[in-house]
């Protein structure tokens, strides 16, 4: 079930995403600028200080947390860009995903909590 009964949440201003819109759109978003990072700029870009590299994280990390909402995983992603060589994982791709499992982990948890027999 996607949907969580309000007294359900875990903590107070938790945030659940559902597999609507905004997770694929955001998934579809992390996707593209991970192909184009392992891709494309390499090919028509010049070495690790590309600006165009360090542009397009800074605009997907802000359209990631405007889509989902701010996640402790997008940080990560953003600084581990920065590194020589960890740029070829798609950092991106498994923060939209981490975020998602997580949020999916704690739906679940509110769930079985809001079934359980109060007595």
């Amino acid at each position: 079930m996607d949907a969580v009964p309000q007294h359900a949440h875990p903590a107070p201003g938790a945030v659940t995403i559902s597999a609507g819109p905004r997770l694929r759109i955001a998934m579809v978003l992390a996707v593209l600028a991970d192909v184009l990072q392992l891709a494309v700029f390499p090919l028509v870009v010049e070495g690790v200080e590309s600006p165009a590299d360090d542009i397009l994280d800074l605009c997907v990390g802000g359209l990631l947390a405007w889509l989902l909402g701010w996640h402790w995983e997008f940080l990560p992603s953003f600084l581990a860009k920065l590194v020589p060589g960890v740029d070829l994982v798609p950092l991106w791709t498994l923060a939209v995903a981490n975020v998602y499992r997580k949020s999916k982990h704690a739906a679940t948890e509110a769930e079985r909590s809001g079934q359980r027999p109060r007595g």
